[in-house]
């Protein structure tokens, strides 16, 4: 028996977090059936974070990064080598695609592969006119004062 929370209370006092509720409802729905490949997730300062994934015998050319609005996909497939009989095959190298969510606003910086690690470097840039500004308050009760219009002067 599984008990999901109720986000109606939250429902009732946030206006515009229904992509996060939804996320955090799916998110209790998937089971981690695959682990493959191993990867890390780093934030490094407020606004930057790095992805980490072991791709040990992918080559650049058998890898894809995507990112569709906020969903960053990285696929991986490469060819299957016919030079001989495995006795035994411990490295894998099986095909796999892995799907990260993404906050609003994280955009991909750049990727690179060493050494079998596939690093992608994000950053998050949020626009001038969301960021925290300073309101200033009036000395007024509310009432915006009337506007005087300049009568014409005469000439004497």
């Amino acid at each position: 028996m599984r008990n999901d929370p109720d986000f109606a209370p939250l429902f009732r006092s946030s206006i515009g977090f229904d992509r996060v509720f939804s996320l955090l409802n799916n998110a209790q729905r998937l089971q981690a059936t695959d682990a493959y490949p191993p990867y890390d997730i780093v934030k490094t300062s407020d606004d930057d974070y790095r992805i980490e994934m072991a791709v040990a015998g992918f080559g650049k050319s058998d890898l894809d990064i995507t990112q569709q609005r906020n969903v960053l996909v990285v696929k991986g497939e490469r060819a299957e080598a016919k030079d001989g009989e495995y006795l035994h095959r411990g490295i894998a190298g099986r095909s796999f695609e892995r799907r990260f969510e993404l906050a609003d606003h994280v955009k991909v910086e750049h990727a690179s592969l060493v050494n079998g690690l596939l690093r992608i470097l994000l950053k998050r840039e949020i626009p001038e006119a969301m960021k925290p500004r300073k309101i200033a308050i009036g000395t007024s009760t509310g009432q915006v004062a009337p506007l005087q219009i300049e009568a014409e002067r005469q000439v004497a």
